[in-house]
């Protein structure tokens, strides 16, 4: 097993991922420079007050096995380019948006741009590759409510399909579904804010884009009831709060994550990006999703705490039928060590035409979503998921199902296929509540249910060493190879 490392020029990150044969509450050894580090119940540790472009040898440990070993070089200390300096006030009236821009415009390799305490209200910021954006505690990124300060439209992908959007609050990369990266070695990190327009720009964009779109949705016709509400079209539009396209090896650690004006970190035909020791708030947005990687690879989420107006995580791959043209999959996706406290918990899809596949979620706390683990799809939608498995977490429930919401456009001519998934020492409830209701509910802690077309049953899961809450139930529609050996909680 590999270690995984992200280093500034004093602080380390660490991260591992958890193995197959360890027993649960595994406790694992941090050695740095041969000497006893830290123990920790996690797969992660920070080592902090490191001396900078200096060598260390870390190990970790699990009992007398070693899982992994590496020599880390800490970097240089980066010059900072203040805001302050470019002109920035911070005083949460001024417009900061040329300054900001002009100090990321000026920040090269080994540089980084500081933002010391203040509210720096801006428009969109466009960042480039090989550089820093540092937010000091108390320092706020407050996007404006106004829809015209996130103009020119870009080209992005909303709930599956590519279109003119606006842009988000930081923008980072160009979309080209048929390319590699080209946005690259960047770090968003610190202990301030980022925090987008919220709801207030959300539907300010949408009446905006509804008055543009008014001739088109009038020739839909009944076609609009084929969407979740009337604002789904219009509000495809809408901006994310950092949108990622067409990047890698991108990092985004210690913040607030706040009111997108949908999405709050999107990341699409990207790679290797890792978001750690985040909070997102977004309990009052629509589609106020936290972390969305959508036709991405080795993308990894961890020590973080999510308080969502929609889904926690969805993981996606474009929509029917451009997603099956694009076929661009999401794989390689790790999540550990998160909790939701308010929202709907980690989905997969429904925009999922393109696949996921190699997705592993361990050391969770999804109690109080109120899906716990979704993977969903419509019958449009074709692709798949396969090899998922959820490890030592604690859910409201476990579903794999067909949904009828964002079931507009063309559709595949085969369903989705579920399958090859592994539940293991998972613990499901069986209450959950709507996030707009303070009241739980008793629902079925296991809910699976695939397609009625032969050959497109939700198959091959396993549930191994589970458990149920005192009167949740199970749930099996259009399935086969369903292994389940769960115990019900007394």
């Amino acid at each position: 097993m590999s270690l995984f490392c992200s280093s500034s020029d004093t602080c380390l990150t660490l991260w591992w991922d958890q193995p197959d044969n360890v027993p649960a509450k595994t406790t694992y050894t941090v050695l740095l420079n041969g000497v006893l580090h830290e123990h920790v119940s996690c797969t992660h540790c920070t080592i902090q007050n490191l001396r900078p472009e200096t060598a260390y040898q870390v190990c970790v440990r699990s009992g007398d096995s070693v899982l992994g070993q590496e020599t880390i070089l800490t970097g240089k200390t980066p010059h900072r380019l203040n805001v302050k300096e470019y002109g920035a006030v911070g005083d949460g009236k001024t417009m900061d948006t040329a300054a900001l821009q002009s100090a990321i415009d000026h920040c090269t390799c080994g540089e980084e741009v500081y933002f010391p305490a203040g509210i720096y209200l801006t428009g969109a910021l466009r960042l480039h590759s090989d550089m820093r954006l540092y937010l000091e505690r108390d320092a706020v990124l407050q996007g404006t409510m106004n829809p015209e300060d996130y103009l020119p439209k870009i080209w992005s992908r909303f709930e599956g399909i590519e279109q003119e959007c606006y842009q988000s609050l930081l923008n980072l990369g160009t979309l080209d579904h048929a390319a590699g990266p080209n946005c690259r070695n960047v770090w968003i990190y610190g202990s301030g804010k980022i925090c987008g327009g919220g709801q207030p720009l959300a539907l300010r964009t949408i009446e905006t884009e509804r008055e543009r779109l008014k001739e088109y949705l009038a020739a839909l016709g009944d076609k609009v009831k084929e969407c979740e509400n009337d604002n789904t079209i219009p509000g495809r539009a809408r901006g994310r709060l950092i949108n990622l396209s067409n990047c890698e090896n991108i990092r985004i650690s210690g913040l607030t994550l706040e009111n997108g004006a949908s999405w709050n970190v999107h990341m699409v035909y990207s790679r290797n990006v890792v978001t750690d020791h985040c909070i997102f708030c977004s309990e009052n947005v629509w589609n106020g999703d936290g972390w969305d990687p959508d036709s991405s690879e080795n993308c990894t989420l961890f020590a973080c705490e999510f308080h969502t107006g929609d889904d926690a995580v969805a993981i996606k791959s474009g929509k029917n039928p451009e997603g099956n043209a694009i076929n661009r999959p999401t794989r390689m996706i790790r999540i550990f060590d998160c909790k939701s406290e308010y929202g709907l918990g980690i989905a997969i899809g429904s925009e999922m035409s393109g696949g996921v596949e190699d997705v592993h979620i361990w050391d969770c706390d999804l109690e109080h979503s109120l899906y716990g683990i979704q993977i969903k799809g419509t019958k449009k939608r074709g692709g798949y998921v396969k090899q998922v498995t959820v490890r030592d977490c604690r859910l409201s429930r476990f579903l794999c199902c067909a949904v009828l919401y964002n079931d507009d456009g063309e559709g595949s001519p085969v369903p989705p296929v579920f399958s090859d998934m592994l539940c293991e020492r998972v613990h499901m409830t069986g209450w959950a509540r709507n996030y707009w209701e303070s009241e739980f509910h008793a629902m079925p802690g296991i809910e699976l249910s695939g397609f009625d077309v032969p050959g497109y049953e939700t198959r091959d899961i396993s549930f191994a060493g589970c458990s149920l809450g005192k009167d949740a139930t199970i749930v099996l529609r259009h399935c086969r190879d369903i292994r389940l050996d769960v115990q019900q909680a007394d």
